[in-house]
């Protein structure tokens, strides 16, 4: 059963050159999203394992705006992996485009996987069993192929209120990445108490990252009092202290700069490329 009138894989074709739209060092356009979209949507036409695929999010809903970011999700073939799948749209996506992976999250039986591309571009990319591909919200505009019958076997939940997070560098790092991303999508919005909420998000992301490094203990802060004075003191102008746009800017500022230089302190390879793409934040 499908929830509306699907159009064939075929239909999809790339109208931009993604290599093209890379040229300017300024934060991604909405002509090299949509270059991303058409890309990806190739990708899955040119995949028999891929069966169906719908768009997720607030593009899925209407044209987004200057910041949205691209979310599209697929439904794979029951007698494939989804990792498999998913691994090898990775492999793709780095090699052709320059992707980054900066997370993944399981929701079981769903499997979502966080990139970022040059120019400050985040996709958020996830791969579920055909048996099981089916709205998870209002959001969701299909594509082609069809959803799965029936109501999901588990009620959705309201979820929690983080999203949890293993206390590996690399996710920390990752997610740190993510909640910046977010936060100068609000700013720009003008949904200032959602972006104070990431802004602060990104300096504990930071925090966790130097208590990691050091023995001490992340969670809930208690590592945090514990760190030596010139690791705290890089972390000076992160907290707005107001709710003004300016305030935001520049705490968001000084919280990714603290981010990044964690990331290199932890020796993670992908931190000089990420700060690279972040340069409109720091």
């Amino acid at each position: 059963m499908q929830d509306r009138p699907s159009t064939p894989k075929g239909a999809y074709t790339a109208r931009a050159s993604w290599g093209a739209e890379l040229a300017s060092p300024l934060v991604f356009t909405v002509e090299q999203r949509d270059a991303l979209r058409e890309r990806v949507l190739r990708l899955a036409e040119e995949d028999d394992r891929v069966v169906a695929g719908a768009a997720v999010g607030s593009l899925a809903v209407g044209d987004g705006d200057r910041f949205s970011d691209l979310d599209l999700t697929f439904g794979i073939a029951d007698h494939v992996a989804v990792t498999e799948v998913l691994d090898d749209w990775t492999t793709t996506l780095i090699d052709e485009l320059g992707a980054l992976q900066l997370a993944d999250l399981v929701h079981d039986p769903t499997i979502y996987r966080v990139f970022l591309l040059p120019d400050a571009l985040q996709f958020d990319l996830s791969m579920t069993p055909a048996a099981h591909f089916r709205p998870a919200g209002p959001r969701f505009r299909l594509l082609f192929g069809e959803t799965a019958a029936g109501e999901p076997e588990v009620p959705r939940q309201p979820g929690g209120l983080f999203i949890p997070t293993p206390a590996v560098a690399a996710d920390i790092f990752g997610w740190g990445v993510i909640y910046a991303l977010h936060a100068r999508a609000c700013i720009e919005r003008g949904r200032v108490w959602q972006a104070e909420h990431y802004v602060g998000a990104v300096r504990d992301h930071g925090l966790s990252l130097a208590c990691l490094r050091r023995g001490l203990p992340a969670v809930q802060a208690r590592g945090y009092d514990d760190l030596p004075p010139d690791t705290l003191a890089g972390f000076d102008g992160t907290c707005a202290g107001s709710v003004e746009p300016d305030a935001l800017r520049a705490a968001l500022s000084a919280s990714v700069r603290a981010l990044l230089h964690e990331g290199a302190e932890a020796d993670l390879a992908h931190a000089v490329v990420v700060a690279e793409r972040l340069s409109p934040l720091h």
